[in-house]
């Protein structure tokens, strides 16, 4: 059976709150990219969306919460984490705590670890399907492991629609890339994952610098050396393409091809970096990018392209 896409109306969120509560998979907006949920305490259906996406089961998962009290039933907030989710939800920020007693995601969604990843999206549709189904959705990205990242709800049937059950279409995401992960389970904070918070702005309210882990030990999504991988070969920091290349261009340029931002704005090259890869992944075999400077989101998104073009 191929999911129906259906627009987000009050309607349409409670039949997706009564599938969610039978085990069922419904992919929903976010202000990042499209996720994919299910009931956070049950590990049938995390075990279904594992399969679904075809997912690692060493990479948590990302509880989605609709503010602190729901959190803090989860998880446990320093001064430090209850400070950066004050400034910065509902937003595309996570933060990595040391597991709470109360909490009810199941181990199957935390990879066996003791700590949780915890968000409060700012997407009103997410937001209010969280706080209309009561406790906490997993819900990372809604496409298959490995594969482009979906910012439109197409995206999520091309990939995903003979797998899950419904798929909530709120629009093109605003922001186009992942959540900042940060971890509270050290001594100090870590960043373990750019994304749509940027460091110099956590900095500013964390008055810390932020370490960053040196093991290599996966303990949040989004650290797997290949990831958000088109089929394509990328070649980064491309000054033009070469012959039989695709180009995605940054700034002005005179290249043929896709611009993630042609007056440059890091923003809009964030929320287009997904659909334009998964574009150009679908006309050719090799695609040449052009530098994209490593400031701000800048950060991100060159983490995001390192990973894409990352080959085992």
């Amino acid at each position: 059976m191929t999911a129906l896409i259906v627009p987000v109306q009050s309607d349409t969120l409670a039949h997706a709150a009564e599938i969610l509560g039978r085990g069922g998979l419904v992919a929903i907006p976010t202000e990042t990219v499209y996720g994919l949920a299910c009931d956070a305490a049950n590990p049938e259906a995390v075990a279904r969306l594992y399969a679904a996406k075809g997912r690692p089961h060493f990479n948590p998962l990302i509880a989605h919460v609709a503010g602190q009290d729901m959190a803090r039933e989860e998880g446990v907030l320093s001064e430090q984490a209850a400070a950066i989710a004050q400034a910065f939800w509902p937003g595309p920020l996570t933060l990595v705590l040391p597991r709470a007693e109360t909490g009810t995601v199941c181990d199957l969604a935390r990879a066996g670890l003791d700590s949780i990843a915890i968000r409060c999206p700012r997407h009103p549709a997410a937001h209010n399907l969280i706080a209309a189904f009561g406790r906490p959705l997993v819900a990372p990205s809604a496409n298959r492991s490995g594969h482009v990242s979906p910012t439109l709800a197409q995206h999520v049937a091309d990939d995903l629609a003979d797998r899950i059950d419904l798929i909530l279409d709120g629009g093109p995401c605003t922001s186009g890339i992942e959540s900042t992960i940060v971890s509270f389970t050290g001594e100090s904070p870590m960043l373990l994952r750019k994304g749509g918070v940027e460091t110099s702005v956590l900095k500013a309210v964390l008055h810390n610098d932020l370490s960053i882990p040196s093991d290599g030990a996966i303990i949040a999504p989004g650290q797997l050396k290949s990831h958000y991988a088109p089929n394509a070969a990328l070649r980064l920091n491309a000054a033009a393409p070469e012959e039989g290349e695709a180009w995605l261009g940054f700034g002005p340029d005179s290249h043929e091809g896709y611009n993630l931002s042609l007056k440059g704005d890091l923003a809009e090259a964030a929320a287009n970096l997904f659909a334009m890869l998964r574009t150009l992944d679908t006309r050719s075999d090799r695609i040449a990018v052009a530098p994209i400077p490593e400031e701000g989101l800048g950060e991100a998104i060159n983490d995001r392209l390192t990973r894409a073009a990352h080959r085992d």
